[in-house]
C-alpha cells in the first residue's frame, strides 16, 4: 500500500517536523568552547519538565533501561531490600534488573491490568521499624498493560509511614505527556527515555536526581563506570560530558522541549486524557474491554485493548501493518496474543487517531473479531466534536 506507514505503538512515537530539522545537521564539535551557551540552559530547561527547582538532570546515551541502571546504581548498595510490584511486562523487568545487580527485593505480584497497591505498600513499609527498605519501585504508566498509578497517592502512603527509603519512579511512558510533580510528590529517582513523550529516536536516557538521592550516591558501593553520576555531575556543571555526547539528539531534545514549553505541560497532560478518553470511547462501542480493570487505572498515554477469547491478537496486528500498513502494539508476556495496544502519546490529535482507531477496527473485521464497521470511529468522532472546542477554549 503507498504512502507512509503509520506509527501507534506506545514508541517510538512521531518526532514533530522542528524536531527532525533539529536532529538533521551536520555533525559538529562537541567540545566546542561555546558548547555549554548550549547545554547549561538545556538542562535548566529540562528540570521545568520534571518540575523540580532542587534536582538534578543527567542525559546518559541510552535507552531507558539504561536509565533504571544508572539510578540503581548510584544511590543503592549491594545486598539492599527494595520494595517493587510487578503488574506488567516493565514493572518486571525493573524488578529483573534490580535483582540481577544483587538487590534484594520485595516483590508484591498484583493482578495485570491493576497498578501500585498503594495501601499494601503502606502496610509493608509501615511495619519495616527497622528501615531495612532502602527504595520503593514504583512504575507511573505501565506501558504493557495500559495502567497508570498514582504516585502522589504513594508519596502519602510513604509519609504516613513515615518511612525514609528513597523513592523511584518510572516515568518512561509518561513524563512529558501525563502529570508528573518530582518535588511536590518527594521523588527522589525519576527515569524517562527520549522516544516517548519527548518526541524523539531512541537513545537518550533522561533522569533527575533529588538532593537526597545525591547525597546518597556520594557513598554508595554498587559497581559503575560510565553511568556514574560523579563524572557527569562534574563535567555538566561546565556545560560538557565525560563522554561523547549524541549531539544530534540533543540539539533534538532542545527542539522538543521548546515544543513543549510552547504548547504548555497543562495542556499537553489536558491534550492526552481527551485523546485516550476518545480511544476508550472506541473500545467500549466495539463492545471490547480495556486490559485497565476500572478507570481508576486508565492509562492516558496507551490503551490496551482485548480481544474475545477465541481470537489471537498477534492476527490483528499483523493484518494491520501488512494491509493497512498500521503499527499496533503487541500484547508482552502472559498478555502475549490477548491484546493489541494503541498508543495515544507525544505529538497527536484527533484526526490522527481516527485513522488508527479505523485501521484497528478494519484488521479486527479482518480477522473475523464481531465488531460493528464504524461502530468504534464513530464514537471516537462523536467524542471528540463534542469536546474538542473546551479542550482549545482552555488552552487559550
Amino acid at each position: 500500500m503507498a504512502g507512509p506507514k503509520s506509527l501507534f505503538v506506545p514508541g517510538p512515537t512521531n518526532v514533530p517536523e522542528a524536531v527532525r530539522k533539529a536532529i538533521d545537521i551536520p555533525m559538529e564539535d562537541h567540545r566546542a568552547p561555546d558548547l555549554p551557551a548550549f547545554t547549561l540552559p538545556l538542562f535548566a530547561d529540562l528540570k521545568k519538565v520534571f518540575k523540580t527547582d532542587t534536582g538534578q538532570v543527567f542525559l546518559f546515551p541510552a535507552s531507558g533501561t539504561g536509565g533504571w541502571e544508572a539510578a540503581i546504581t548510584n544511590t543503592l548498595n549491594p545486598g539492599d531490600k527494595v520494595l517493587a510490584s510487578r503488574f506488567g511486562q516493565f514493572s518486571h523487568l525493573w524488578i529483573d534488573l534490580c535483582q540481577r545487580l544483587g538487590l534484594d527485593v520485595q516483590v508484591v505480584d498484583c493482578v495485570w491490568g491493576t497498578g501500585i497497591p498503594v495501601d499494601q505498600f503502606g502496610a509493608i513499609l509501615a511495619a519495616d521499624s527497622d528501615h531495612e527498605i532502602k527504595a520503593v519501585l514504583a512504575t507511573q504508566n505501565e506501558t504493557a498493560t495500559g495502567v497508570q498509578s498514582d504516585i502522589a497517592a504513594l508519596r502519602r502512603a510513604m509519609d504516613e509511614a513515615q518511612h525514609p527509603a528513597l523513592l523511584y519512579v518510572d516515568g518512561v511512558s509518561s513524563i512529558g505527556s501525563v502529570d508528573f510533580r518530582m518535588d511536590e510528590w518527594g521523588v527522589d529517582l525519576a527515569v524517562s527515555g527520549s522516544q516517548k513523550g519527548f518526541m524523539l529516536p531512541a537513545g537518550l536516557a533522561i533522569l533527575a536526581a533529588s538532593q537526597k538521592a545525591l547525597e546518597v550516591s556520594a557513598s554508595a558501593q554498587m559497581h559503575r563506570c560510565y553511568f556514574d553520576f560523579k563524572d557527569m555531575i562534574a563535567t555538566n556543571a561546565t556545560g560538557y560530558f565525560p563522554y561523547t555526547p549524541p549531539m544530534t539528539l540533543l540539539r533534538g531534545l532542545r527542539a522538543s522541549i521548546d515544543v513543549m514549553l510552547d504548547e504548555g505541560l497543562d495542556n499537553i497532560f489536558a491534550r492526552h486524557r481527551f485523546l485516550a478518553e476518545g480511544v476508550r470511547c472506541a473500545v467500549a462501542a466495539w463492545g471490547l474491554e480495556l486490559c485497565a480493570k476500572g478507570p481508576e487505572w486508565h492509562s492516558d498515554t496507551v490503551s490496551a485493548i482485548m480481544v474475545p477469547k477465541g481470537y489471537d491478537a498477534n492476527e490483528v496486528i499483523s493484518r494491520a501493518y501488512h494491509r493497512y500498513g498500521l503499527s499496533l502494539g503487541a500484547g508482552l508476556s502472559q498478555m502475549a496474543g490477548k491484546l493489541f495496544r494503541i498508543g495515544h502519546l507525544g505529538d497527536l490529535n484527533e484526526l490522527m487517531l481516527i485513522s488508527a482507531i479505523a485501521g484497528a477496527e478494519m484488521a479486527m473485521q479482518d480477522v473475523g473479531i464481531p465488531i460493528v464497521a464504524g461502530s468504534g470511529v464513530a464514537a471516537a468522532e462523536t467524542f471528540y466534536r463534542e469536546n474538542g472546542e473546551h479542550l482549545l477554549m482552555a488552552a487559550q
